[in-house]
């Protein structure tokens, strides 16, 4: 388990960048690019660990569906999170929960800074033939320093939860256990510097050794440790500009060195957009 309380930092990036369809750099393209009809809003995608060979993803807005596709982007599954509500939903993420899998999904957009609360729907991970999930538990939070716009949440093996801030100086928070029925107090943890574009999708890897952090044209890639300690951060970088996504927005590791990007179509419904990298580090 990550020991973070506490802890407030400012870390510098140094970013250094490869091509991520460059066989010199860590990462290749996998196939090709492929539409995502069923969510024109993509914003987040994680890997099934009950249904091999399937991802979860989701829109922003409208109904509350979790869409379960192929890594070829065919839809698979529609799942109604129960007892949920869509204000902005901008990340998914899959881990343990005790001898189960569960699903969180993270509302945490708030474009205007107007929201008084974030909320985090956890529900079981369904099966593969399931139209609903069982009731969603909602773990509300709040900052500890006034509101902000967010679209970046992951969670580790341990169970810690974590969101990365959309603004020119990111900053990492942890979301610690409710007390008392209240929303959670969020615990700053740092501010990231040195990233050219806001932060739009994060994941971290079923081992835990990893953390990715991407915006629309950049992937960066953490040891666990590093992102969190007070020592200067250094990811690995691939630029994802060759990618040709409208809008990138998620992230998630699959096995091995799999990397699964999804985005947005860029408006008028068009569909959204999965891609993938096979990477070493």
């Amino acid at each position: 388990m990550l020991q973070l309380q506490g802890i407030v930092l400012t870390v510098a990036v140094a970013l250094t960048s490869t091509i991520a369809a460059d066989p010199a750099g860590p990462c290749r393209v996998v196939g090709e690019r492929a539409a995502i009809a069923e969510t024109p809003e993509a914003s987040g995608v994680a890997v099934s660990r009950r249904t091999p060979g399937r991802l979860w993803v989701h829109n922003d807005s409208g109904d509350p569906i979790l869409v379960a596709i192929d890594v070829r982007g065919r839809l698979q599954q529609r799942v109604r999170v129960a007892g949920a509500s869509v204000r902005d939903w901008e990340d998914v993420a899959v881990a343990a929960c005790g001898n189960q899998t569960c699903i969180y999904i993270a509302d945490i957009g708030d474009n205007h800074l107007s929201r008084r609360d974030v909320v985090i729907y956890r529900v079981h991970e369904p099966a593969a033939a399931d139209t609903a999930t069982d009731p969603a538990v909602a773990i509300r939070a709040v900052y500890p320093d006034g509101p902000h716009d967010a679209e970046a949440f992951f969670v580790t093996p341990s169970g810690e939860m974590f969101v990365v801030t959309k603004e020119k100086a990111a900053a990492l928070y942890r979301i610690p256990a409710a007390e008392n029925g209240e929303p959670a107090r969020m615990q700053k943890i740092k501010t990231l510097t040195g990233f050219a574009e806001k932060i739009t999708g994060a994941a971290s890897a079923s081992d835990g050794r990893r953390v990715a952090l991407r915006t629309h044209t950049q992937l960066a890639v953490f040891t666990a440790t590093d992102l969190v300690s007070p020592r200067q951060a250094s990811p690995t970088i691939v630029d994802l500009s060759g990618l040709g996504e409208q809008q990138g927005e998620g992230v998630a590791f699959g096995e091995g060195g799999t990397i699964f990007l999804v985005g947005e179509g860029g408006g008028g419904h068009r569909a959204g957009t999965l891609s993938r990298l096979e990477c070493t580090w």
